[in-house]
């Protein structure tokens, strides 16, 4: 086939013989003037995004080979769904066939009929997990990052977009990392309330970082009723973006090193009960920097109570921080390296917006 160009078909199937409508869809691809089918990624099986009570989902990619032009290539799978079966009365229904195309070389294309790249492939790991298996490296024409990168924001999870809650942004990481800076920049350009952490009003902390312990458990839950009254439902509004420079769940990494063992138990029940009355983040945004970096703006911040933290600590809660994110499947997790962000400058703020754009509704 003359000027062919690499693209990228998403298969899905959740009725009757799923593996069998797949293995037909594939044929017919096949038996299509214009297309030439070089290859078919594993077979997964997920649970249906927004109705868990429908039946379970084949999905695979196909990498192709095409000299159709857009329009057609979408015309070809069109008829291929038709053909077998697929219904188009109500959307999110099951059906015996699903064909998307996710990738068209390099095209970023947005007309009535068709968005490509496909709108909601970086919110899906079924997805991102076929595309890797064929090229991991290949660049996202949008969002300008690796599928590799792409699929490791979502913890092999997968995601909707959903307008109807408040779209919280959390900022993630270790003391003196930038947390609050990038916040307030976020904030100032997304015209967003901002939910600070209440360190400077904390009065237990200057007292727990000199070394009191016994005050250590009333600083903790001064912390954990503050965020509490932030994240409050009632207090966020739907479908509006608010931004925290902290992420909820790191409250047990900080309970864990500073309570003793009867404090500890004591904070548990209480952190048990309430967790589940606040907004969950729709993203969040995971600064990493070295021991050393983030401790030399503490110094200059210049906090009294901050200035005898000590590296070692700094390296155990990075620790904890990694292992709170290696199991996190809440919400999408952009991590960025501060070494290599500076959010006063345009092009990586601007990068950073482009990618926010993509994971938060309403954007």
């Amino acid at each position: 086939m003359a000027n062919t160009k690499t693209a990228y078909i998403g298969l899905g199937s959740n009725l009757d013989d799923r593996h069998g409508f797949i293995n037909k869809a594939i044929e017919m691809l096949r038996q299509t003037a214009g297309i030439e089918v070089n290859g078919i990624s594993d077979l997964l099986e997920t649970a249906s995004l927004l109705n868990p009570e429908q039946p379970k989902y084949i999905n695979a990619v196909a990498q192709i080979k095409t000299s159709l032009s857009s329009e057609n290539l979408l015309s070809k799978l069109r008829d291929i769904e038709n053909s077998l079966g697929r219904a188009r009365s109500e959307k999110w229904a099951p059906r015996t066939i699903d064909l998307d195309l996710l990738l068209l070389g390099s095209q970023i294309i947005n007309s009535t009929r068709l968005t490509v790249p496909h709108p909601q492939m970086h919110l899906r790991s079924f997805v991102l997990k076929g595309l890797c298996q064929f090229d991991a490296q290949f660049i996202h024409p949008v969002l300008e990052e690796p599928l590799a990168e792409l699929a490791s924001r979502l913890n092999g999870a997968d995601f909707v977009l959903k307008p109807d809650v408040p779209q919280l942004i959390s900022i993630a990481g270790i003391i003196g990392v930038g947390k609050t800076t990038l916040a307030k920049k976020l904030s100032e350009i997304f015209s967003a309330k901002i939910l600070f952490e209440p360190y400077d009003t904390n009065p237990f902390l200057p007292a727990v970082y000199a070394g009191n312990k016994d005050l250590a458990l009333d600083s903790q839950l001064y912390f954990l009723t503050n965020r509490i009254g932030q994240l409050d439902p009632d207090n966020l509004a739907k479908g509006r973006i608010v931004i925290s420079d902290y992420v909820f769940n790191k409250e047990m990494i900080y309970a864990k090193r500073l309570l003793d063992d009867r404090q500890f138990a004591l904070y548990q029940e209480i952190y048990k009960n309430l967790r589940t009355k606040i907004v969950q983040p729709v993203l969040v945004i995971y600064l990493t920097d070295s021991a050393e970096n983030c401790l030399e703006r503490i110094h200059q911040r210049s906090r009294p109570y901050e200035q005898k933290i000590q590296p070692e600590f700094l390296k155990a809660l990075a620790a904890d921080h990694e292992q709170l994110f290696t199991d996190w499947k809440i919400c999408p997790v952009i991590r960025i390296q501060k070494a290599r962000f500076d959010c006063r400058k345009d092009e990586h703020i601007n990068h950073l917006i482009k990618q926010i754009k993509a994971y938060v509704a309403g954007l």
